[in-house]
């Protein structure tokens, strides 16, 4: 949503503004289509041939998420918190062989069940599970499975940022681009160079158009949904960071309700609950 708002006030800054001071808007829009398609085919052309497929897959993916609200909300670190509490509250009363069936099946596990939100998504459940049977199993201590949670949480830091990186790629291609368009432009001008001065001067203005159009589509749109791709994935690493500061504590000897704190501090402030609103869920929850 804030991202199409955006955009509008973007564009109609940019030619609201050359209206005003005397612009003729009828050469910028004569020449916009093809200034586009000469742009923006060799554009996306280039973008194809400099990713793998992949990488391809995850960018028309990230560019979706741009549209959408986080999900990451207060109230599903909440939910999360309280899921990570019971299941540590289980295996600190009956012991940790008690949470084997949750782990080995979590689908139809009850404490999964009860925290729709968070219980059913896939990379919640993978980490927690992962971790949590090499809890279970004892072989490993807590400084191996740190080290083993930095691994992967950096892993998938950096297969998410791939999109990033590509449309970044992308964005400091498209003023290049633009130029190329402007220069076949001027090609075509100097070969009608005996036509009126009225002519050649729309012909000009037609060229320059994209060197203006590569500029602001780059730093106008193609950076700006970098930027807002990049914060999204930021966000899903620090849910995992969540989790694992969660486990370790627990691991570490600190009952349930102390490692779920250790967990509540590493949220940033705009989603973290306040100790008493995380408390009031988690018992409210029991």
């Amino acid at each position: 949503m804030f991202v199409l708002i955006g955009w509008v006030l973007a564009l109609g800054c940019v030619f609201g503004v050359f209206i005003v001071h005397g612009g003729n808007i009828s050469v910028i829009l004569h020449a916009l289509p093809f200034e586009l398609i000469t742009i923006g085919g060799a554009a996306l052309g280039a973008f194809i041939a400099n990713n793998q497929t992949k990488v391809l897959k995850a960018s028309a993916a990230g560019i979706g998420k741009c549209f959408k609200g986080s999900k990451y909300s207060k109230a599903r670190y909440m939910e999360l918190l309280a899921l990570l509490y019971d299941i540590l509250q289980k295996a600190r009363k009956e012991g940790l062989m008690a949470i084997e069936q949750d782990v080995e099946d979590p689908g139809s596990s009850p404490l999964f069940q009860k925290y729709a939100t968070v219980g059913s998504d896939h990379h919640v459940q993978e980490f927690v599970t992962d971790y949590l049977r090499m809890m279970v199993s004892g072989n490993l201590n807590a400084h191996e499975i740190e080290s083993l949670m930095d691994s992967e949480i950096e892993t998938h830091h950096h297969e998410e940022h791939a999109a990033v990186a590509a449309i970044q790629r992308l964005a400091g291609a498209l003023p290049a681009f633009g130029i190329v368009a402007a220069v076949l432009g001027v090609v075509n001008t100097m070969g009608s160079v005996g036509q009126p001065p009225a002519v050649l001067g729309a012909m000009i203005g037609s060229a320059l158009v994209g060197t203006f159009l590569g500029i602001f589509l780059a730093y106008g749109f193609a950076e700006p949904l970098a930027g807002l791709l990049e914060q999204k994935v930021d966000e899903a690493t620090k849910e995992l960071q969540c989790i694992k500061t969660t486990l370790l504590a627990s691991m570490q000897g600190y009952a349930p309700q102390v490692a779920i704190e250790f967990g509540r501090k590493v949220l940033y402030s705009t989603e973290r609950p306040s100790f008493a609103e995380l408390e009031g869920h988690v018992k409210g929850k029991k």
